[in-house]
């Protein structure tokens, strides 16, 4: 078995050589700043790192590419490492879309090395940097989506990345982001009408891990994560009973677990509050890291439910 530092060496000499010997099959041609752009109806390949972004670059590029998304459902891009099917998929994309802020924290290496040689865009690393989050352990919080608002930019860079790529489609692009900006700006007013409805004392959401602080701070909740911005995270005896003594005292009736995240942390809580004489239950499965594995249609922003 090759140790941690020698597997990623193997991995970046993949992607050296590939990339060395890759060899164009369709209508480009190379500026003069040397960057590789497409002139022609060649679709672009695009590769995204997580779900989240994979949604934004499809409605985006629509029929002008392909997307596709390296990590699937359930997938917890903190720990996350490339395997060598990931590397050529990386390899034979002409964009790469990954979100940044050490976000794929395993696969940033990967990522950076792939950059000198491709069209390789982190869609949160440009964000202003007064809108975001300081989590305590150093560094920006990754989840920047769950503020409609702030991912409304991440949806600008990757139009501006698709145009810059692929002039010839520029006015599409233009035009499919415009729409696509005024459904995030619709489903952000219909999330703050529907976290308004909620009394004050009773917004609070506590979680499995950090992810939520950009959504506390976009619709006014009080946000607590069992682990930290990373689930490499671990939560101690002194937090699980901190949490617990929170949660007895403010009466808090429900907890998320995460589609990424273990359960473990969650199950000592609700194993605490019983022994404290207060009943907690799980409210529900939250996303936070991960996309769910699809069957959702659509959504009606007018209040009256799911289209």
């Amino acid at each position: 078995m090759l140790g941690k530092a020698k597997w990623m060496l193997f991995l970046l000499f993949i992607i050296v050589f590939t990339l060395g010997c890759e060899r164009g099959d369709g209508a480009k041609t190379t500026s003069d700043d040397g960057t590789t752009k497409i002139v022609a109806s060649e679709k672009l390949k695009i590769v995204a790192t997580v779900g989240m972004i994979a949604d934004l670059a499809r409605q985006i590029v629509r029929e002008h590419g392909t997307v596709e998304c390296l990590m699937g459902p359930g997938t917890d891009p903190h720990l996350y490492k490339a395997r060598e099917k990931d590397i050529r998929k990386l390899v034979k994309a002409d964009v790469v879309f990954y979100n940044g802020l050490h976000l794929e924290g395993k696969l940033g290496d990967v990522l950076k090395k792939l950059q000198r040689k491709k069209t390789v865009a982190a869609v949160a690393d440009d964000l202003p940097p007064e809108k975001l989050r300081e989590p305590v352990e150093g560094g920006h919080d990754p989840h920047v989506w769950f503020d409609v608002e702030l991912w409304m930019l991440a949806a600008g860079k990757i139009r501006d990345v698709l145009v810059e790529k692929d002039p010839v489609h520029k006015q599409d692009y233009v035009n499919n982001s415009k729409v696509l900006l005024q459904d995030m700006q619709d489903l952000h007013e219909w999330t703050g009408r529907q976290i308004s409805s909620i009394p004050k004392s009773g917004r609070v959401l506590i979680t499995a891990h950090d992810a939520f602080g950009y959504f506390g701070d976009a619709y006014s909740i009080e946000v607590m994560g069992v682990q930290g911005i990373s689930t490499e995270d671990e939560a101690g005896v002194k937090d699980i009973n901190h949490m617990v003594s929170f949660i007895v005292e403010r009466k808090i009736k429900a907890i998320f677990v995460e589609s990424s995240v273990s359960r473990k942390n969650v199950e000592a809580l609700i194993e605490g509050c019983r022994s404290k004489g207060h009943e907690l239950v799980i409210g529900g499965e939250l996303f936070s890291d991960a996309m769910g594995g699809g069957g959702f249609t659509g959504r009606d922003v007018s209040g009256n439910g799911s289209a």
